[in-house]
């Protein structure tokens, strides 16, 4: 089993932002200790992507952070990320697996108990979890409840996240729950200041949590 830190998983999100804008972000997320980064683009085509992920790639490179590309295995490939995060309508996580090689991180998305076995056995390394809280970034959200999550935990040996509308003042509900640690988006991306809310996410997940 492949060692990760999952304890702040910081997900992007480029809406209404410039590159420029965006990629400070990025790295004010870095700077306050994110453990891990995934960059998800929904609506750029393959080349735009691509340029966007060697350009995030060499931010987390210099902060030793791994990269996770959300949902293409292509563009993870063509920038050498660290890994890859699959949902449940992407590519099944055998598959990927397959075309990764074993030395690649593959996350999966979980809402049940039976997919998180299914992404268990066919070598995913960890699973996001959620969403616990309606979210901002989805339009359409299935809510999994802290019971779910709790089952989850238990079924499979690899580590699990928590993810979905999460911030400093609701994590207390994952309070008992083995979670490997929370998945963010817009309680980072959408902060006045990346750095300062990413630092107190840590310290919030370490008090709260018990984690890091």
């Amino acid at each position: 089993m492949k060692t990760l830190d999952l304890n702040l998983y910081f997900i992007t999100d480029s809406t209404g932002f410039s590159e420029e804008e965006f990629l400070k972000r990025v790295e004010l997320a870095l700077q306050g200790k994110v453990t891990l980064v995934q960059l998800r683009e929904k609506n750029r085509s393959t080349r735009e992507y691509i340029e966007l992920a060697k350009k995030v790639h060499q931010l987390t490179k210099k902060y030793e952070v791994p990269l996770i590309i959300d949902d293409r295995i292509d563009v993870a490939m063509a920038v050498n990320a660290e890994g890859v995060h699959v949902g449940q309508s992407d590519m099944p996580v055998k598959i990927a697996r397959k075309l990764l090689g074993p030395d690649k991180i593959i996350g999966a998305t979980a809402k049940t108990v039976p997919q998180a076995i299914e992404a268990y056995e066919q070598g995913a390394d960890y699973l996001g979890v959620g969403a616990i809280y309606p979210t901002t970034t989805k339009v359409k959200t299935v809510l999994t409840s802290t019971d779910t999550l709790r089952e989850i935990c238990k079924a499979v040996p690899i580590p699990a996240n928590a993810i979905g509308g999460l911030n400093k003042e609701n994590i207390h509900v994952l309070k008992g729950i083995p979670i490997a640690g929370i998945c963010v988006v817009s309680a980072i991306m959408k902060a006045e200041n990346p750095k300062q809310a990413a630092t107190e996410l840590r310290e919030a997940v370490k008090k709260q949590l018990g984690i890091g």
